[in-house]
């Protein structure tokens, strides 16, 4: 399959939970990851399901590895944060929530520069 391809079945995943079909989606996101196990996109879907169906464990585990592929992803971070709240990790969850902000911050500055040059 190709990258373009595995993309698709992440987009297919992505609307399958959106419509409320969690399971269909979940079942897509193992796909891709059967086929990429590197997808990030697939591993943050698959946080966000496993977040929305209050399965944080799982949601964590799934972060986590996102976040080793792209350490610097506000998005991922964000959900770091939110479920570190639901299990009671507060400390954890500010220190993704703080690391969300700095990447935010610095992605604004970035932009500022690109368009004053």
């Amino acid at each position: 399959m190709t990258p373009q391809e595995i993309q698709n079945l992440v987009e297919e995943a992505t609307f399958d939970y959106t419509m409320g079909d969690n399971v269909s989606a979940l079942k897509k996101t193992d796909e891709a990851l059967a086929l990429d196990p590197e997808c990030f996109e697939a591993w943050h879907a698959k946080t966000e399901i496993h977040f929305s169906i209050r399965e944080f464990d799982r949601a964590r585990e799934a972060a986590e590895k996102a976040l080793q592929l792209r350490p610097d992803d506000v998005h991922i971070h964000t959900s770091l944060s939110r479920i570190h709240m639901e299990l009671g990790d507060k400390a954890t969850a500010e220190k993704h929530g703080a690391q969300a902000r700095m990447l935010g911050w610095k992605s604004e500055l970035q932009s500022d520069d690109s368009e004053t040059n």
